[in-house]
């Protein structure tokens, strides 16, 4: 794909995250989704990676090796939140997002390998 497609990509990726890791400080039905995950204990930690790599996507522009990483790790993040939503037998529908920006981001990783070597 073009730069200009893989920059999209990011800003996407990233500003979802953004939004959704904020949103949990601000809607107390996100809380309740980690209640519902059986994760509530790992909630802000959860919260504080999204960001971490929702930032790294943006820093990324500048230094490859860290979009490397934090596409690899919001991936595996997302990957994750499948396995969590496949195991409390979550809806298609409901799974979609966690799928959708699971295999966004495995693109921005796989992307981001040529910008290394």
């Amino acid at each position: 794909m073009s730069t200009l497609a893989v920059t999209i990509c990011i800003l996407i990726s990233s500003l979802s995250f953004f939004a959704y890791a904020f949103s949990y400080f601000y809607e107390p039905h996100m809380k309740n989704e980690f209640k519902r995950f059986g994760l509530e204990k790992i909630g802000l930690t959860t919260i504080l990676l999204e960001i971490t790599g929702a930032f790294g996507l943006l820093v990324g522009f500048k230094f490859p090796l860290i979009l490397m990483i934090s596409s690899l790790g919001l991936t595996l993040l997302m990957f994750a939140g499948v396995i969590v939503r496949i195991k409390i037998k979550d809806s298609l529908r409901v799974s979609l997002p966690a799928i959708f920006f699971m295999f966004l981001n495995a693109y921005i990783f796989l992307d981001s390998i040529s910008l290394i070597h």
